[in-house]
């Protein structure tokens, strides 16, 4: 019998992306928009058009649709949670009350969903793929850069681990810039402006990342900001950060001078 998965859709284009392939895998794929996603819809059986102000009306149709797994993609902007969190409704709030940190609503979410007999799934079964790894493009960072990245990822997994950010940009054996509810770009913006020409940003991940709710990632609009504020490489921890029309930003860094690695653990 074929099974119903509930997309909980985010913005960005990793819906449809997890769509499409649930629907490969043999999936009926009801998506939950909470924001626009690109590709969606075509990509989806139905979409539910769906807010954090509205969390019993997502509930109330999960059951009626008799879903039994659901899987999180795309981007829920911690700010969008932040601002409403007064607005919600009563489902919401007892949601809001566990806390707003990334751990808190994953553990509400998931005791939540679980009430309803639903499961929560880890998204990179539908996007193995575009998980990055090795040199990506012809540029290898030099040895200063090395140094930075071997830097960067030690100071990038503990603040990670405390819940603070997964970016970190560095340069001259200094760190400029560390991600906090900004987002990546933001953080790079800011780190490139701080240290000009050269900077080399990590995007790293925690010790036990909880990627149910999660999959750190990286695309062209991350390379455009790093190519603008005149930075020199990025680095990422291989198998654990997905990348986003891959073929596009390795371009794009390429002819901006960006190296691209995506490093096993441990050996940076």
């Amino acid at each position: 019998m074929e099974t119903t998965l509930g997309l909980m859709a985010g913005a960005g284009a990793l819906p449809g992306r997890v769509a499409t392939e649930a629907r490969r895998q043999g999936f009926r794929v009801v998506a939950f928009a909470f924001d626009h996603a690109e590709g969606l819809e075509g990509a989806a059986h139905s979409i539910v058009p769906s807010s954090v102000t509205a969390i019993q009306d997502v509930l109330q149709a999960l059951a009626a649709e008799g879903i039994r797994a659901a899987v999180f993609a795309g981007k829920f902007w911690k700010q969008t949670a932040l601002a409403e969190a007064g607005r919600t409704d009563a489902a919401g709030r007892a949601l809001a009350q566990r806390g707003l940190s990334d751990q808190a609503l994953a553990e509400g979410v998931v005791t939540v969903l679980g009430g309803l007999g639903v499961e929560v799934l880890d998204p990179r079964r539908f996007l193995g793929p575009w998980l990055l790894h090795g040199r990506l493009g012809e540029r290898e960072p030099t040895a200063a850069q090395w140094e930075e990245i071997r830097a960067g990822f030690a100071l990038g997994r503990q603040l990670a681990g405390h819940g603070v950010g997964q970016t970190v940009v560095r340069a001259r054996g200094v760190t400029v810039a560390v991600e906090a509810a900004e987002g990546t770009d933001e953080a790079i913006r800011r780190g490139c402006a701080l240290a000009g020409p050269g900077a080399v940003v990590v995007k790293t991940v925690a010790p036990g990342h909880d990627y149910r709710f999660d999959i750190p990632t990286v695309g062209l609009a991350t390379i455009e900001t790093l190519a603008a504020g005149g930075g020199g490489a990025l680095a990422v921890p291989a198998g654990r950060v997905l990348g986003m029309d891959t073929a596009a930003f390795v371009a794009r860094a390429e002819a901006a001078g960006i190296a691209l690695v995506a490093v096993e653990d441990g050996a940076a």
